[in-house]
């Protein structure tokens, strides 16, 4: 039975984490940081509901809090998402390859291992960027009392990007289908950049109505 790193105290999963175990790993970590940006402009929203000053916003914060809550499920999941799809590539580095036979088949196990080990990270990145940009929203409609909050989060996600892209890189390095790697490179580049840009603007929401 797999362990679901997802049940853990927060205690116990720092303790795996720091483990000899290969996982959890970089992914999870970010998959872990991300989920609490999202629950850090899902605070805010909450904080924000009901109050007269924000009323012209209700349905609005009410569409983002029920998308928040799904997402922050699906990036918690994908803690045990990104361990599950790296247990194949950390099994195919054991394989024998003393023959040519062993060799080719030992290639062609690597090569899909790689992919999938890429794919995880990739898809994590994707949920972050949703994430950003709803929390951009949040720096401009959530309640000034709580609003630092949205900063925090913005912070967390733009970090937890460029985290989960390391785990993208690290495996498009090692593939020997060129095209597929550079594909993912790409789209891997093109969602840093965009949170990026995304991330700064809600810190400097934030920042500007703090200061």
């Amino acid at each position: 039975m797999k362990k679901q790193f997802t049940t853990l105290s927060i205690s116990d999963f720092t303790d795996e984490l720091s483990s000899v175990s290969p996982v959890p790993g970089g992914g999870g970590a970010s998959a872990l940081s991300a989920a609490l940006g999202a629950s850090l402009s899902g605070m805010v929203l909450e904080l924000t509901t009901g109050k007269k000053k924000y009323a012209e916003y209700q349905d609005e914060i009410s569409d983002l809090l029920g998308k928040l809550k799904g997402l922050r499920i699906r990036l918690l999941q994908e803690i045990d998402k990104d361990a599950e799809a790296f247990e194949p590539l950390s099994k195919a580095y054991g394989l024998p390859k003393d023959t040519p036979e062993e060799k080719e088949k030992r290639d062609a196990i690597m090569e899909q291992a790689l992919k999938d080990a890429a794919l995880a990270p990739l898809a994590l990145m994707e949920d972050i960027l949703e994430a950003l940009r709803m929390t951009e929203r949040v720096s401009l409609i959530g309640s000034r009392l709580a609003i630092s909050d949205a900063g925090a989060a913005a912070q967390l996600l733009g970090a937890s990007m460029k985290a989960a892209s390391l785990n993208v890189f690290i495996n498009t390095k090692l593939m020997k289908d060129n095209d597929t790697a550079d594909k993912m490179n790409k789209k891997a580049d093109e969602l840093i950049k965009e949170a990026e840009e995304i991330s700064k603007r809600a810190y400097d929401n934030v920042l500007s109505s703090i200061r």
